[in-house]
């Protein structure tokens, strides 16, 4: 009996070691599955750390402060695979801790963090200086035409702003009076200042040049309509 119970022990702590060892993987690893369909990448540094490059279609929130990483985390699909880094394995990890203690199925965390990513030689995406702002002269003069404008604040990192973009395309399918203008709330900061859109995403809506409202957040397809009658 005593023998049974100590190999019972052993198996369990055997299985437990396999497990952890499955939700976290070297960069080569990580590399490989990221690549597949279906994955969500999930970025958990803050926006500036973020803008220095990130992993290839990474959705960001920044765990250091709660209400952004509570508000974006749910848009993620809890039965899909998450793959989630930060700089050096911190704050990934305690992320994916709660992610798993609410539902996540599946969270794999990237040993080491993007330190660990650049340091096996692989390449980042979107480091900051690639991309020139917009000016605000140049939204301006694109948003003061004649008709309707909405200005979508967003950006392709933003899990809301993703969940978004079927939204959009089925208006825009349905209202060719309507002229959309893209801010990338990543990059163009100057802009976002100027119309104070502090949320990602936020959508402005103009007529004959003249803002008429604007909504934040996953809103539908009617809301956005009844604000453009």
């Amino acid at each position: 009996m005593r023998k049974l119970l100590t190999i019972s022990v052993l198996l369990l702590a055997g299985l437990g070691v396999f497990a952890q060892d499955k939700q976290r993987e070297d960069a080569a690893a990580f590399a490989r599955d990221i690549a597949q369909p279906g994955v969500q990448v999930f970025d958990v540094r803050t926006a500036a750390e973020f803008r220095t490059g990130y992993l290839p279609n990474a959705l960001q929130a920044d765990y250091t402060r709660k209400d952004e990483f509570l508000d974006r985390v749910k848009y993620l699909h809890k039965d899909q695979p998450v793959y989630i880094y930060c700089l050096s394995g911190g704050r990934s990890s305690a992320a994916a801790k709660w992610m798993r203690e609410n539902g996540f199925t599946n969270v794999v965390e990237l040993e080491g963090g993007i330190n660990a990513w650049k340091q096996a030689g692989m390449t980042v995406s979107g480091a900051k200086g690639q991309q020139p702002q917009m000016g605000i002269s140049t939204y301006l003069q694109e948003v003061q035409t004649k008709g309707w404008v909405l200005t979508d604040v967003g950006a392709a990192w933003c899990p809301p702003c993703k969940q978004m973009e079927p939204v959009l395309q089925a208006l825009l399918r349905e209202r060719k009076d309507v002229k959309l203008v893209k801010v990338d709330g990543g990059n163009d900061t100057e802009v976002m200042q100027s119309v104070n859109a502090a949320k990602l995403p936020t959508f402005i809506i103009y007529k004959d040049g003249e803002e008429q409202g604007r909504l934040t957040g996953v809103v539908s397809k009617e809301e956005l309509n009844a604000m453009m009658k």
